[in-house]
């Protein structure tokens, strides 16, 4: 019998510039972070099987809070600000900079983070330092290759396997494609378990 899928009852609560507007510090928080579109809004949009909750863009660096979704009263997706992009302010980088690294070092509910990359363009300094902070924090990290219905299913698993081999112990790796949904299973059993599903639904 398939599991439901856990992540369709996420619905907005707030979008905080500094951290202090966060919800309280307990439950359980995974953060979602990307490089300027790599696919960040159309992953979440996909694994909480919503057409429009995460705001997708034509126009990188869109994302300028933190956008927190509730599933319950213990339980958060944060979207985190996807920058990377040329034409985000210096003074916008260095504020989100300074935010992120306090966020990733203090924030005691964060359970995980789902590191988005676009499987064509992958592992760009913005991802190395997402990893250098989650490595840093001891926080785990699962990176989701997307657009990888852009490859040939050879290269794809290719990269995979390239990027796999330089991962930190934190770290693990899939790829994914919200257009034809290939690894969604694999996404939803790993967010299940970090968000403490699975013990209730096996």
């Amino acid at each position: 019998m398939k599991k439901v899928n856990p992540f369709r009852i996420a619905s907005y609560v707030l979008s905080a510039h500094e951290l202090k507007q966060l919800p309280a510090d307990h439950g359980i928080e995974v953060a979602i972070a990307g490089r300027s579109n790599a696919g960040k809004s159309s992953a979440i949009n996909t694994f909480t099987d919503q057409k429009s909750l995460a705001r997708t863009s034509k126009t990188p660096g869109r994302t300028q809070q933190i956008i927190i979704f509730e599933l319950d009263q213990e339980r958060r997706i944060a979207d985190l600000p996807g920058y990377g992009y040329a034409k985000v302010p210096l003074k916008l980088k260095s504020h989100w900079r300074i935010v992120m690294a306090r966020y990733f070092q203090t924030r005691k509910c964060l359970r995980g983070v789902v590191l988005v990359m676009d499987i064509r363009h992958p592992m760009r300094e913005f991802d190395q330092q997402m990893l250098t902070w989650c490595d840093s924090a001891g926080i785990p990290c699962h990176i989701l290759l997307t657009k990888a219905d852009k490859l040939k299913r050879g290269p794809a698993q290719s990269t995979l396997l390239k990027i796999r081999r330089d991962l930190p112990a934190i770290a693990s790796i899939q790829v994914f494609s919200s257009s034809n949904k290939t690894g969604l299973d694999e996404l939803v059993e790993k967010l299940s378990v970090w968000y403490e599903y699975d013990d209730k639904q096996s």
